[in-house]
């Protein structure tokens, strides 16, 4: 987890707003900032909740488009979990997978440097898809929640 705070990282992510066309505005800033505050995923009413108190006013509409358009530039990721269509969570610009926690939904990242090519290109061979991108993420239990049930796995 890191912050957008960190000057490093603002300008990074202003690159990469900037080269798709778009400016880092008051509303996309504070959707990030509560993005990187913590290291579970959201849904746009719980980004929405945590972002007015950083851009009072940030309305509802709004943080249903913002975090679509973040996630088409690779800023943040879309995550899809159990009882709701989505959540957000930060990502860094580069490649990479997410592992989910289904009670918590904490989301941790991984790097996406793990080859996976012989299993798309098998894929691609079988099934005759040219196959463009993956997205690939893992759902389970956290060490802290397998931690408080005393009685599950682990």
């Amino acid at each position: 987890m890191f912050s957008i705070d960190c000057a490093a990282h603002r300008r990074t992510y202003e690159a990469a707003l900037r080269g798709a066309g778009f400016r880092l505005t008051r509303p996309r800033r504070a959707i990030l900032e509560v993005l990187s505050a913590t290291d579970e995923a959201l849904r746009p009413e719980d980004i929405q909740q945590r972002a007015v108190v950083r851009c009072p006013g940030i309305r509802l509409a709004t943080v249903y488009r913002t975090p679509n358009l973040l996630a088409d530039i690779t800023c943040i990721r879309r995550l899809h979990q159990e009882g709701h269509c989505q959540g957000f969570a930060l990502a860094s610009l580069s490649h990479s997978h997410h592992l989910v926690c289904r009670n918590c939904d904490q989301v941790v990242e991984f790097p996406g440097s793990e080859d996976i090519g012989g299993v798309i290109g098998q894929l691609a061979s079988q099934t005759g898809f040219q196959i463009e991108d993956h997205l690939l993420e893992l759902v389970g239990i956290c060490p802290a929640c397998q931690a408080s049930d005393p009685g599950g796995p682990g």
